[in-house]
């Protein structure tokens, strides 16, 4: 399976989970997208080191694990997006010491946010972003952004009550409402059907 390098294009804040954000990725030059759920926490230790914010006493848990693996001659070489199962994406971190390998299993807001720092890049495979990519609205953002989502035009019902065709047509009407966390949502289950 070929990896495909993936680039932070942007986060999306999202009204309607509890403060959840969609952190979104993608190809160079490229109009399929990965969304991610990501809770508040992780979305702001991903925006600080985006943003290269200036560090304020208390640290963030992740500047905090940035200075002990630095300690420790630890190198975080890459992050890799390496399954998505149910709705779930699943990410290891290969990181190098005295010239071995090692893999550690974690979040992919935690690897990222991790990732971000270390400069290391992030890949998935290619059909992962096939099978969990989406097209959305906009194109041309090359920094972190947060937007006001709103889902007044969606039904609260289950997503499982919707035949597939109406799926698809609001997953179309959330991408062009730039609404993530719904479009991710929907996604999820028009995918959880093509495994039945």
């Amino acid at each position: 399976m070929s990896l495909v390098r993936l680039y932070i294009k942007g986060i999306s804040y999202s009204q309607t989970q509890g403060s959840t954000y969609a952190l979104i990725l993608s190809e160079m030059n490229s109009k399929l997208h990965l969304p991610i759920i990501v809770a508040a926490l992780e979305a702001h230790a991903i925006a600080v080191a985006l943003n290269k914010e200036e560090k304020k006493q208390p640290q963030l848990t992740h500047d905090l694990l940035k200075n002990i693996v630095d300690t420790f001659q630890i190198h975080i070489k890459q992050v890799i997006i390496h399954k998505f199962s149910e709705g779930i994406f699943y990410t290891t971190m290969i990181c190098e010491r005295q010239g071995e390998e090692h893999y550690i299993e974690a979040r992919p807001s935690d690897a990222i946010a991790l990732a971000i720092r270390f400069q290391a890049p992030i890949f998935t495979y290619k059909d992962i972003l096939s099978q969990a990519g989406v097209v959305l609205a906009f194109d041309n953002q090359d920094e972190i952004q947060q937007k006001d989502t709103k889902s007044d035009s969606f039904d609260k019902k289950e997503w499982k009550s919707y035949l597939t065709d109406e799926l698809k047509s609001l997953l179309n009407e959330a991408l062009q409402k730039e609404n993530y966390e719904i479009a991710a949502q929907i996604r999820d289950e028009i995918t959880r059907r093509k495994t039945i």
